[in-house]
């Protein structure tokens, strides 16, 4: 693997698989080069069949998706480069929408940070004792339906090696998450999420710079996310481009 793309998709797949392993409901496989990744969360994109190539075995994902599908009630396919033949397995499974997701990537020299001491202030890390408190925030801020996220930051997630949760207050109230997980070198940015009474205020950059500098404090050289067309613009700013453009298939 010598492109970025190829460097930022073997770390994010790796997060994942590791999440997979310590969410106390998470379930993984492989076969080939297709992978099968179920946390129980009531969100697609959290129970996942996907291929790491850009040439996917379809015997492989058929079989990863139908185990997928047996187990979770949400769950998508999610490929880096998808045909015609990948859209009709898909069709198959019931999963007949489709949309892109970016992969965006930074090395650690090009971010830019411009969140003030202040604005990160309010900002700490929490382990798994806060676990309840860190999904209601994350629910708040995703504005998702209560309970949409079950499990998947229960048990001892926020504890884990090499994951760190991250939650910030604002007016002594628990107002933003954030989850940064550093493998092979780089530092992967999830979980960003401001409630909507706490926006507009730069909260949400501040979490992410935070979760950014610890991160290569813990020696990453590059960070990598995926983003929401609403938060593109904020990573952007901050230094983030478009290294590949994934393809995913919902259900309609």
């Amino acid at each position: 693997m010598n492109s970025t793309a190829d460097r930022m998709t073997a770390a994010y797949f790796h997060a994942i698989e590791f999440l997979c392993g310590v969410t106390p409901k998470g379930w993984y496989a492989e076969q080939g080069t297709a992978r099968a990744a179920v946390t129980q969360a009531g969100v697609a994109a959290l129970n996942v069949a996907y291929d790491t190539t850009r040439e996917p075995d379809l015997g492989a994902l058929d079989k990863m998706a139908t185990e997928v599908g047996r187990q979770a009630e949400r769950w998508s396919i999610m490929v880096r480069e998808a045909d015609d033949d990948v859209a009709a397995l898909a069709a198959r499974h019931g999963l007949v929408n489709r949309s892109e997701l970016p992969l965006l990537a930074c090395a650690a020299e090009d971010l830019v940070f411009r969140a003030t001491t202040a604005q990160r202030e309010p900002i700490r890390r929490v382990g798994a004792a806060e676990s309840d408190l860190y999904t209601e925030v994350l629910t708040e801020g995703f504005e998702a339906p209560e309970g949409i996220f079950g499990p998947l930051m229960g048990g001892g997630v926020l504890d884990a090696d090499p994951i760190t949760g991250y939650l910030a207050e604002e007016a002594g109230q628990p107002a933003g998450t954030g989850l940064g997980i550093v493998t092979s070198g780089l530092v992967g940015v999830f979980n960003i999420a401001v409630a909507p009474s706490a926006r507009g205020r730069g909260l949400g950059r501040a979490i992410t710079e935070t979760v950014l500098s610890d991160g290569i404090a813990a020696g990453a050289d590059a960070a990598y996310l995926q983003s929401s067309a609403m938060g593109r613009p904020l990573y952007e700013s901050m230094g983030f481009r478009v290294v590949e453009n994934w393809t995913v298939f919902l259900a309609g």
